[in-house]
């Protein structure tokens, strides 16, 4: 079970950028708000609750016939980072809001440094917050066990009447946790599955292999450093990759969450749980990231490094990236404009073990965090934004005329739009896969990369269900062993993951001294009885 970080820096950039991506899906009209707002929204406008101090009073709870007559400000939480002119954004947006539903929302970020941890204080420290973005990848089922989000089943048909209509009833399930609804799924069909993107040119350049493993990056990473002055392979922090990459190679398949140390042994033996840094797999890793790390891969400070790697590969200091398909594709496509003469290639660690788990609905949603002082008011207005085209398309493609232009057929965009200087636009991405709704996605005409239909097409055929996907633990019993490990992972585990140590044994034997001692052993058996008695009721083996 892997956390996918839409492998941070937006796989909506694939989603405008890369047709292929979204097809059987339907458009929007680019009608304008004035024209979408009253028609699409009639619906939502007619079964509104929330006064502004925070709950429907007792009418509206019983019937949702609400009269949107208290002014209500909304505050929404999603990931990753703001677009350049998301605050110009969020001001047109919240003019159609305001006008149809007497509400405005205040659309923060967590930014794609420290994700999780911003993440995880917003759902624990009473934050006022109305709506959130929630995913599988992000410990979705854990947090819903915790009490960290509202349950949500008997608001869901009065206040989100088209969304409940139109989501399958076996993907409302996926979003149940104890029999209760958690969350809003979104159903459209991807795979997460990170690997590597990286400088084509140069390796055709320097005629270094292809990339298929993990000696052929190496070797790539090796002839990069040698032979390409001021560049740093990996310009920012590779944690996250390198993790990835551990876990493919192996098929080890995390349980606990993203910092876990424990996991299924392989997808065939998922009952086989370890301990993994007490592995020979992990010990010969970390002694290859130490290599990796001496040579200059990466930088000495690069566990506290903020540049994202992708704007070092467009300035020549970087060559590789991590990320799933989509952010690849995204990447990729925009550099087409951006750096013509840049040649660029992806390699997926999937191909490591040869199958890929498709992601669950659950892997982007929207959730009501415990906290939230209008819940149902914030459900009208996801309904609203995931059925009305103008909503849909304002808040996930930005501003047409300056982010993109409608084309004339009404069922594609074109980006960038007219008058914009492609070597300098700089696009409106951002993470909005917590509201995508197929009907309403938009392809654009520009060439994308040509790359994204065969690995979609390799993912539909090594596809394997993803039996891990509704494993959910509330680690109320173990929670000072679990928080106890965490903070040994941060503080020991991932500057030996990339090498950042003096003496690799000295330092593996101390991080599994530190691990016993916080009591990962007690942690262990926790997740194998919890993870036992769930493959027991699914019937895996």
């Amino acid at each position: 079970m892997r956390k996918k970080r839409k492998s941070l820096i937006t796989a909506l950039a694939a989603l405008m950028l890369s047709g292929a991506a979204l097809a059987g899906c339907g458009s929007g009209n680019g009608a304008s708000s004035d024209d979408t707002s009253a028609n699409n929204g009639a619906a939502a406008s007619d079964t509104a609750a929330s006064n502004n101090g925070g709950t429907a009073n007792a009418a509206e709870e019983k019937t949702g016939d609400a009269n949107l007559k208290n002014h209500v400000d909304l505050v929404w939480y999603t990931v990753g980072d703001p677009a350049p002119d998301q605050d110009a954004v969020m001001a047109e947006f919240n003019k159609m809001l305001e006008k149809d539903m007497n509400t405005t929302i205040k659309l923060n970020f967590t930014s794609w440094n420290d994700w999780q941890t911003k993440y995880n204080l917003l759902l624990t420290t009473g934050e006022k917050v109305d709506l959130v973005y929630a995913a599988n990848w992000l410990d979705f089922y854990k947090l819903a066990k915790q009490g960290a989000y509202q349950d949500i089943t008997d608001l869901i048909p009065t206040y989100m009447p088209e969304t409940y209509k139109t989501i399958p009833q076996e993907d409302w399930e996926a979003a149940k946790v104890g029999g209760k609804t958690y969350a809003v799924p979104n159903t459209l069909p991807n795979w997460s599955a990170d690997g590597v993107y990286y400088r084509e040119d140069w390796r055709q350049e320097l005629n270094l292999p292809e990339i298929k493993d993990i000696d052929t990056l190496g070797a790539y990473l090796d002839g990069v450093k040698k032979n390409k002055a001021n560049v740093i392979p990996y310009n920012g922090n590779p944690y996250d990759g390198l993790l990835d990459l551990f876990t493919f190679s192996t098929d080890f398949q995390l349980l606990g969450g993203y910092s876990s140390p424990v996991a299924s042994q392989s997808y065939d033996h998922p009952r086989d749980i370890v301990i993994y840094p007490f592995t020979q797999e992990y010990a010969d890793y970390v002694k290859k990231m130490k290599q990796w790390a001496d040579a200059g891969y990466w930088s000495k400070n690069a566990l506290t490094a903020k540049q994202q790697p992708e704007k070092m590969i467009q300035a020549g200091t970087g060559a590789i990236q991590w990320g799933n398909v989509d952010k690849a594709s995204g990447f990729i496509t925009d550099m087409k404009t951006k750096a013509p003469d840049m040649k660029l290639a992806y390699w997926n660690f999937s191909n490591m073990h040869n199958y890929v788990m498709a992601d669950p609905t659950t892997n982007n949603a929207m959730a009501v965090p415990k906290s939230a002082q209008h819940a149902e008011r914030a459900l009208m207005v996801l309904d609203k934004l995931r059925n009305d085209p103008a909503y849909y398309n304002m808040l996930t493609y930005g501003l047409q005329g300056k982010d993109y232009d409608m084309d004339a057929d009404g069922k594609h965009i074109v980006v960038p739009p007219a008058g914009a200087d492609p070597k300098t636009f700089t696009g409106y991405n951002i993470a909005s896969w917590g509201w995508t709704y197929a009907p309403n996605v938009l392809t654009t005409k520009t060439p994308g990369w040509e790359g994204f239909d065969a690995q979609k097409a390799a993912f539909a055929k090594m596809s394997k269900p993803n039996i891990f996907a509704g494993l959910a633990m509330d680690f109320d019993p173990v929670k000072s062993e679990l928080a106890a490990v965490n903070s040994v992972v941060d503080q020991y585990g991932k500057p030996l993951m990339l090498g950042l140590v003096k003496d690799v044994d000295q330092s593996l034997k101390t991080y599994q001294d530190k691990l016993k001692a916080a009591g990962v052993d007690k942690l262990a058996d926790y997740i194998k009885q919890e993870a036992t008695a769930y493959f027991d009721e699914k019937g895996i083996q």
